[in-house]
């Protein structure tokens, strides 16, 4: 049986145990990685059924905690699942399914990608100018309760606790100057060097901060669909050459729109009295993304288009998809709250 590792000073672990399911098909995968070998028929036929019926599928609580669990397979595992599974023929064949109804999910929600003539940073201006969605973080900087916060960052907790991983798959597959600009992002996000700078760690302190548990995976059971169908897009985009555009679009437009909606997170943090120990992770955000939205979509995506065309509309599709995800994950929070209801799945658990 795998171990998890204990990573020291920092206070994460290697691996975490495998979630609670949320459906049939969720049920039996668990169960088969967790006891067998091989997917069962049980497994394999439920698969089959949620990737051609049901909800939509960014919202299907089954289908995207299966997904995040095959996807979690590429990053740290779980404690008592076999490493051999990651590359799994039959494993592989049941994520290909769900990834195609993700994407189906995906293309029906952005609509079209109308490509023009314009640089493709201008283009990513528009396409960002022109979304509407609800503002997350001006409800946080003026009206957030604590108990909104812990909720808040527990659906965050799924990304922000592995931040810049699922976009770093997409380096390998780049090269010259794109390559070396999503780089120079990405060793911001880890640190520059520093393991306590890390996004990651500086996420993990804020939530430690507010009384939540900071260990990876800790509040998976916490969170609902739409906080794993936004990670979900990530890690499917940096996993696949084929969608290594969207990748860099997505990359782009989280740069692009971030420091604003930083400043206002770490507003409402000090509005409820935190001081800069704890907004830290918002302030860095602030600088840092300031500084990488030029880099992000001249030198990384126009590079990239300029050397591949026919990727444009790749790159757009993923912002749009950034756009939509977090509209997705705002509009759950606000209309649970504003039905006076938690937006967890069960109350979130607090640090001992």
């Amino acid at each position: 049986m795998r171990r998890c590792i204990d990573r020291g000073a920092l206070g994460m672990i290697g691996c975490m145990h495998l979630p609670q399911p949320r459906g049939p098909l969720s049920e039996a995968l668990f169960r088969d990685l967790a006891t067998r070998t091989a997917l069962s028929a049980t497994t394999i036929e439920r698969g089959e059924r949620v990737a051609t019926a049901g909800p939509c599928a960014l919202t299907d609580e089954d289908l995207q905690i299966s997904l995040a669990v095959l996807y979690e397979l590429h990053y740290r595992g779980f404690d008592g699942v076999s490493e051999d599974w990651e590359w799994d023929p039959a494993l592989l064949r049941l994520r290909t399914g769900l990834e195609r109804r993700h994407l189906a999910a995906l293309r029906e929600l952005v609509g079209p990608i109308a490509v023009s003539d314009e640089p493709i940073d201008r283009q990513l201006t528009a396409l960002i100018a022109a979304d509407d969605g609800p503002s997350l973080s001006a409800f946080m900087a003026k009206e957030g309760t604590l108990e909104q916060w812990r909720e808040y960052l527990t659906v965050r907790s799924v990304y922000h606790l592995k931040e810049g991983d699922p976009h770093s798959f997409a380096i390998p597959r780049l090269s010259g100057r794109t390559k070396s600009a999503m780089v120079e992002i990405q060793a911001d996000e880890y640190g520059g060097g520093s393991p306590a700078r890390m996004h990651s760690e500086l996420f993990a302190g804020l939530m430690a901060s507010l009384g939540l548990d900071r260990d990876y995976g800790a509040l998976w059971d916490d969170a609902p669909a739409a906080a794993f169908s936004s990670v979900n897009t990530m890690s499917l985009f940096g996993l696949h050459r084929r969608w290594r555009g969207a990748a860099l679009g997505h990359l782009a437009c989280v740069e692009m729109t971030s420091s604003e909606p930083s400043r206002r997170y770490s507003a409402g943090l000090r509005r409820l009295g935190f001081d800069e120990q704890v907004t830290v992770f918002y302030d860095e955000h602030v600088e840092a993304d300031a500084v990488h939205e030029q880099i992000a979509s001249v030198d990384m995506c126009g590079s990239l288009v300029a050397g591949e065309p026919d990727l444009a509309a790749d790159v757009l599709f993923g912002a749009a998809c950034s756009l939509a995800m977090d509209g997705l994950a705002a509009e759950h929070l606000l209309g649970a709250w504003a039905a006076g209801s938690s937006a967890l799945r069960r109350e979130a658990s607090l640090a001992a």
